[in-house]
């Protein structure tokens, strides 16, 4: 698919009709045709429910996917390296020294039989071949950096002996350690209460305006991606439905699954009325609908909607939905101004 460039400066991140299938019968259409850029210091929030495609975009990135199941299409770079190509060190080297990831739950992705300082030193150790001692003060700096109180005793602490959040702020620690240019944050808050959610999410936001990273921030909640996002991407059934920037996402919405999950928002609800959830559920990624994925759900489904490719709204500055009404109303609009 083509789309209008939306940055005058060379991305950090650059996708294009990337599809990723896993083997099975038939296979899963995890990711279908999704194209993005991402400018250096900008963070992307794609938004969806579970099993839409999301973190399985992120893992792309990193080339975290199984290999022998799974089938990639597509291209994808990131500072300007072909990751799809990279092999050995050079795919090493990627992961942590250019792009690193925050995961969702950090007492499955930190070692339990390692302390946290030695699995940040051994990180930097890796990636920039200084000695165990530096490590060990980068270590202690990163975690000063996240706000961990008493930092010095926690570089000794095993990922068992910390609170949820402590783990959550240690594991952004060793994300940054080697001063990635792009972070991939996969509902790095879910886990947590919501008074430590806020914490960290305040603690992201201020680490990537001081270190200028390029973030992509994965979630199903509106508010966190209003939150920390310059732009967003709404994603459904392994598809991109709609891009803007959050002001625009949330304030005009094209896509009728994206006007429905603004629908189910808390936010702004009326205490004792019931939401207007989204009817139905999405589509199994093994057997996705011809035209478009959400038709089955939309209360505004036409025979167009049934037909591929469907047509694309575009709004300029990167703003688009894949909607036939969406297009349609364009249109129109564009007739009236001109006549």
């Amino acid at each position: 698919m083509t789309q209008e460039t939306v940055h005058a400066v060379t991305p950090l991140v650059r996708v294009e009709d990337l599809s990723v299938r896993f083997a099975g019968t038939p296979p899963v259409h995890a990711v279908n045709n999704v194209s993005f850029e991402l400018a250096p210091g900008e963070v992307l929030g794609i938004l969806g429910e579970s099993g839409s495609g999301k973190s399985v975009t992120l893992k792309t990135l990193l080339r975290l996917l199984p290999e022998r199941k799974t089938t990639i299409t597509g291209k994808v770079e990131v500072a300007g390296q072909d990751v799809l190509a990279l092999e050995g060190r050079a795919l090493a080297d990627h992961r942590g020294g250019v792009a690193s990831m925050i995961f969702q739950d950090p007492s499955l992705a930190l070692d339990p039989v390692y302390t946290i300082g030695q699995q940040i030193a051994e990180t930097v150790i890796r990636h920039e071949g200084i000695s165990k001692s530096d490590a060990m003060a980068r270590a202690l700096e990163m975690l000063e950096v996240v706000r961990i109180p008493s930092a010095k005793r926690r570089l000794d602490n095993y990922p068992h002996e910390m609170s949820g959040g402590m783990r959550q702020r240690a594991m952004i620690a060793l994300a940054l350690a080697c001063r990635p240019k792009l972070l991939l944050a996969d509902e790095p808050t879910t886990a947590l209460d919501a008074t430590v959610q806020i914490q960290i999410l305040l603690l992201l936001r201020d680490l990537q305006k001081e270190l200028g990273m390029g973030v992509i921030f994965v979630t199903h909640d509106i508010g966190v991606a209003v939150e920390v996002s310059d732009r967003l991407a709404v994603m459904y059934a392994g598809s991109f439905v709609e891009t803007g920037s959050v002001k625009d996402v949330i304030r005009d919405a094209r896509h009728p699954y994206s006007k429905g999950l603004l629908a189910a928002n808390l936010v702004g609800a009326v205490p004792g009325t019931r939401l207007d959830a989204v009817p139905g559920a999405p589509p199994p990624l093994n057997a996705l609908p011809e035209g478009c994925s959400f038709a089955p759900r939309c209360a505004h489904a036409e025979t167009a909607c049934g037909i591929s490719p469907l047509p694309i709204w575009a709004g300029g500055n990167g703003r688009w939905a894949r909607c036939v009404h969406a297009s349609r109303a364009g249109a129109l609009a564009a007739a009236e101004s001109t006549s």
